[in-house]
């Protein structure tokens, strides 16, 4: 595999593990402790801090800063100048460095343009935030989320799709890409792997 491409505007501190196939654009700034893995894709003035863990073919958009605490799993999208926190309480004359609150986006979620994930929370597996929307719970996998604060409206297939699924229940989905079959029961949704 091909090694990094890294932007001459680029800043990446010595320590910093930026793993194969992995693009970093112009005016990006990664700490020393950042470990980003396989194919991923930084975008304009993204900022990458020390205790932060990128898995592979992760894709974020300009003007992100993902900082001390975050982790984004596998196939993980970040919209363009969506936030993260990592204070809960924060005030400009008090430190709280020491009362950071850890955030877990797992595999395949989506976090839309402009979206803010308050610190804390865990964003389940192919979830999808909408543009603007405000996270301060953890979000369910597949969940498909929206509004200040945010509201789960349905459920997304792992291609990216609404699936024709109430938000609790029972019923069954097909993605109308894939042709793949989900099943809701309660308020979770899983993929039905045929045997």
């Amino acid at each position: 595999m091909t090694p990094p491409t890294i932007h001459p505007t680029a800043i990446v501190d010595d320590g910093a593990q930026i793993g194969p196939g992995t693009r970093i654009w112009h005016w990006v700034h990664i700490c020393a402790g950042a470990k980003i893995g396989e194919r991923c894709s930084l975008g304009q003035g993204v900022f990458v801090g020390n205790k932060v863990t990128i898995g592979n073919n992760v894709k974020i958009q300009n003007n992100v800063s993902v900082y001390d605490g975050v982790t984004l799993e596998d196939d993980v999208f970040c919209g363009p100048s969506m936030v993260f926190t990592n204070v809960y309480n924060p005030r400009s004359a008090i430190s709280r460095k020491d009362e950071y609150r850890d955030t877990l986006v797992k595999r395949g979620a989506t976090l839309g343009a402009n979206c803010t994930i308050v610190c804390g929370v865990t964003v389940g597996e192919y979830a999808f935030i909408g543009a603007g929307a405000v996270i301060n719970r953890n979000v369910k996998a597949h969940g498909l989320m929206v509004g200040v604060p945010s509201k789960q409206i349905g459920w997304m297939s792992q291609s990216g799709e609404r699936l024709n699924l109430p938000v609790n229940g029972e019923a069954q989905a097909i993605c109308p890409r894939t042709g793949e079959k989900y099943s809701l029961k309660g308020d979770e949704v899983h993929l039905v792997i045929d045997a």
